[in-house]
């Protein structure tokens, strides 16, 4: 007989409440962002061979059937980065670029 297997979903909560998938360090938003961006899942499993192309359709899937929450969940998350950068950058000054730290280094070379 045949029996439905219900696959739990491959997302973990880490210590600072970011959501990553399971048995990694690749954040919800990074794949979020990449099938945003149009990336095919086999296309996001070549950037993340880490993860099972099973697990990252798994992941779409759950953001499809919970877009709103998984969107504002980003939202707040870009909203936190970019509060902490303002921070940062007020108390230390803007951050450098590129070209900044290579200036640097060959000051120092």
């Amino acid at each position: 007989m045949f029996e439905i297997v219900v696959d739990t979903i491959p997302m973990a909560v880490d210590y600072k409440g970011m959501v990553r998938i399971a048995g990694t360090r690749t954040t919800l938003d990074t794949i979020v962002g990449a099938y945003r961006r149009g990336d095919t899942p086999e296309e996001i499993f070549e950037g993340f061979p880490s993860i099972s192309l099973a697990d990252i359709h798994t992941v779409i899937a759950y953001y499809l059937r919970h877009r709103e929450m998984v969107d504002a969940y980003i939202t707040e998350n870009h909203r936190q980065a970019e509060e902490a950068l303002r921070e940062y950058e007020a108390k230390f000054g803007p951050m450098p670029t590129i070209e900044d730290l290579e200036r640097r280094m060959r000051k120092k070379g």
